[in-house]
């Protein structure tokens, strides 16, 4: 175990693990005050040694680090990879691929919904992970004992948890329900922050296209605002007073100054007038330019039992089947299945439908029904009723 801080030991290191079968990878970094990731230190564990890689340090060079992240011969083992490879994203301009995500492996070998790493390194590796490190400040130096511990301590017990979970997934011959997964986590769409769909992550209830074509600028406006200081968002407008904004359309600085929490001082300043030109610029766009409200399908009256039955049916074949409901269905799919046998869900599709999607829509029709032996709920096949004589 090692903390690397020179770029001659950083470039040996990773030579070294260019010829492994598998690394494990895992970060630590800072977001609280920043729009980007501030990565702070890099852990990579191969089979013989393990290092921390200390990005802050002075003059590193981490080209060979990314070398070794995109090599597409090497496997790279994370636990919950998504901000890991957002960081990396980044930082490289590219994904680290293959991957192998070992928090979705667990759901898919029955663990349970976004099982932890400290459960797998106690129930795979027999190992206790001390997490008193969790919330400390990776950026300042020198790091501790402790916190260089356990840092390295997440890709030491991170090896002996993929080996056995690689080994369960192929004797139960599910690697394939993993790809689905996989493929949205190297996917570089997963990851892009672009300015002009940061409308489509706020929550609004709107369905006032004028309306939508003013937050539309304000939050692309806001977006790149935070981006170019790298702060997060809500140090340069907070959504509620960017649905306040766009909601009353101010056009000059006092009407702006009324916004709650703004001020009269800010609302004079360059982002006020920033704020008021994106206002006149969602204002401008013509009609049939606006945002459309996203569609919302409201329920048959009735369907409250079959969604509930859904529910029951869906615990049932994923406990048979050992693997975690979120995998497998949300309750909006379930929704969407109550009131629609070709509702565009994953449940309805490959492995999924063997596994719930087909029964579901069994016990929907009618086909199947749901009984009890006293002890616990059971499956029955219902015959088709017989035609009239």
């Amino acid at each position: 175990m090692t903390l690397i801080c020179d770029s001659a030991e950083l470039a040996a290191f990773c030579t070294r693990q260019a010829e492994a079968d598998f690394i494990t990878v895992d970060t630590e970094f800072l977001r609280d005050t920043t729009y980007w990731p501030k990565l702070c230190l890099v852990q990579i564990g191969g089979p013989k040694e393990v290092a921390a890689i200390d990005s802050l340090a002075p003059d590193i060079d981490l080209a060979p680090m990314t070398e070794l992240l995109g090599n597409t011969k090497l496997l790279k083992v994370f636990h919950s990879a998504r901000q890991d490879m957002e960081i990396f994203y980044h930082m490289m301009g590219r994904l680290p691929a293959p991957i192998f995500d070992t928090q979705v492996a667990a759901m898919v070998c029955g663990f349970g919904d976004s099982v932890g790493y400290e459960t797998l390194a106690r129930k795979l590796a027999g190992a206790s992970v001390d997490k008193a490190s969790r919330f400390a400040d990776w950026s300042r130096r020198p790091l501790t004992k402790r916190q260089l511990d356990y840092a390295l301590a997440d890709v030491v017990h991170l090896r002996p948890v993929y080996k056995k979970l690689k080994n369960k997934l192929d004797r139960n011959g599910r690697a394939e329900w993993l790809k689905e997964e996989m493929d949205v986590l190297t996917t570089p769409a997963t990851y892009a922050l672009e300015p002009k769909t940061a409308w489509q992550r706020l929550k609004t209830r709107s369905n006032d296209r004028r309306y939508l074509a003013v937050m539309r600028t304000l939050a692309a406006w806001r977006e790149t605002e935070a981006q170019r200081r790298d702060v997060p968002r809500g140090r340069v407008l907070r959504d509620e007073q960017l649905f306040d904004i766009a909601a009353h359309t101010p056009k000059n600085i006092e009407e702006l100054a009324r916004t709650r929490g703004l001020g009269r001082d800010l609302a004079r300043g360059r982002i006020g007038q920033a704020i008021l030109e994106a206002v006149q610029a969602g204002l401008a766009v013509p009609e049939a330019e606006r945002p459309m409200p996203a569609p919302r399908s409201e329920l048959p009256k009735g369907l409250g039992p079959v969604i509930d039955l859904l529910k029951v049916l869906l615990k049932m074949r994923c406990e048979e089947h050992n693997v975690a409901q979120r995998l497998v269905a949300s309750t909006a799919d379930l929704e969407r299945i109550a009131a629609d046998d070709e509702a565009p869900v994953p449940a309805l599709k490959g492995w999924r439908r063997k596994v719930f999607g087909a029964d579901a829509l069994a016990l929907k029709q009618g086909r199947l029904a749901l009984g009890s032996d006293g002890k616990t709920i059971t499956v029955v096949p219902v015959d088709p009723p017989r035609a009239a004589q």
